[in-house]
């Protein structure tokens, strides 16, 4: 407390982590048992809290998150009246145009991956598992050196290095400048013959010809008109090839505020996998695997919260401490939800029929799972 009182709550034993109150802003925040305002309070600094991030985020259900206009504007109202494609190309600054090394600290250092790995066990390497997923995608998706690959959402070059180093010519689309900027000097250091970076909206993309796959790891999220999407694939995809993707899930569209406000601006929304697959139900794909990766990706999170943590003075000193606060928060929260069961994740692979098969309108390949 400010007066300097403190307070124990729960059993006596091992303090899991303790809250400390800054601030009368922070005391206002805790209060009001509103999420935005606790986080907010944290991020400025009038709260503090030391100890365990993920024991704490066990009261989170006590929380509210009233802030309904944010939602439906974010979710709804944007987008509808000033377009989706104009409205991500705004919200992408907002996370991904935060200088580069920041990211580069936390992810994973080998493909500098920023989607979640598939890990063979708890303890394993965040390297290991971020290899074994991508070699999964590549893999499933039966890619050969000299083929043409559309990777949506490039970040900071993994799967374009991954697929670079085995002869693919890649294709990167991103809309944010940063990331262009990291693809395409890692491509003009490392020489990958055929590979390039469009900056463009995936849904505005328009090649020459299509490709002999596509993956997609983690930017369904973004693109919540699942119809517009599953029919964009199928003009970008060579018959008889497949798409990779993978996304958190869960079935409430839109993100709490927290969310929505400080990390990941606009209508992003989990992947809703009951109407994503009506709508592939529409569409000519067949599914070929669906697989819940939920632990892999509290795995992810957790060993990413943890990178941040260990480059805590550095990111202060560099960024200030609202930055490692927010993305500290984001981490931790994400883990939290994982782990809780409030996200779920997903990987699928669809195959487009090759041009000689009758069209397929369900989906009568179905896997539930398969061996990574």
């Amino acid at each position: 407390m400010q007066d300097g009182a403190s307070y124990t709550i729960g059993e006596e034993g091992k303090v899991a982590f303790s809250v400390g109150i800054v601030t009368d802003k922070g005391l206002a925040a805790l209060e009001k048992f509103d999420e935005l305002a606790v986080a907010e309070a944290y991020m400025d600094g009038d709260l503090d809290l030391e100890g365990s991030l993920l024991a704490a985020l066990k009261l989170r259900p006590v929380l509210a998150d009233p802030h309904p206009f944010r939602y439906l504007a974010a979710t709804y109202l944007e987008p509808l009246l000033l377009g989706q494609v104009g409205r991500d190309k705004k919200w992408i600054r907002s996370h991904y145009d935060v200088d580069p090394e920041f990211f580069l600290l936390w992810l994973d250092s080998k493909l500098r991956a920023y989607s979640h790995g598939f890990f063979a066990d708890d303890a394993e390497p965040i390297e290991a598992g971020m290899v074994r997923k991508f070699q999964y995608a590549f893999d499933a998706c039966g890619i050969r050196p000299g083929q043409r690959v559309l990777d949506i959402g490039g970040g900071w070059g993994s799967f374009l290095q991954f697929a670079g180093e085995q002869g693919v010519r890649v294709t990167s689309i991103t809309i944010s400048d940063a990331s262009a900027r990291t693809m395409r000097d890692l491509i003009s250091r490392r020489g990958f013959e055929g590979c390039e970076v469009v900056q463009e909206h995936f849904l505005e993309f328009h090649p020459n010809e299509p490709f002999d796959a596509i993956v997609n790891l983690g930017v369904t999220e973004h693109l919540p008109d699942y119809r517009r999407t599953l029919a964009q694939y199928a003009r970008l995809l060579k018959p008889g090839r497949r798409v990779y993707l993978d996304a958190y899930s869960g079935r409430r569209h839109g993100m709490p505020s927290f969310i929505s406000k400080w990390v990941f601006q606009g209508n992003t929304s989990p992947l809703n996998l009951e109407k994503y697959l009506a709508e592939v139900a529409r569409t000519p794909f067949e599914v070929v695997v669906i697989k819940n990766d939920r632990h892999n990706y509290f795995l992810s999170c957790k060993k990413w919260a943890e990178n941040l943590e260990a480059h805590r003075d550095e990111v202060i000193a560099r960024w200030g401490t609202h930055l490692y606060r927010r993305f500290v928060l984001y981490l931790w929260s994400a883990a939290n939800s994982f782990e809780t069961g409030s996200l779920s994740a997903h990987h699928m692979i669809l195959q487009l029929p090759s041009s000689g098969s009758a069209p397929r309108a369900g989906m009568e390949s179905w896997a539930l799972g398969s061996k990574q």
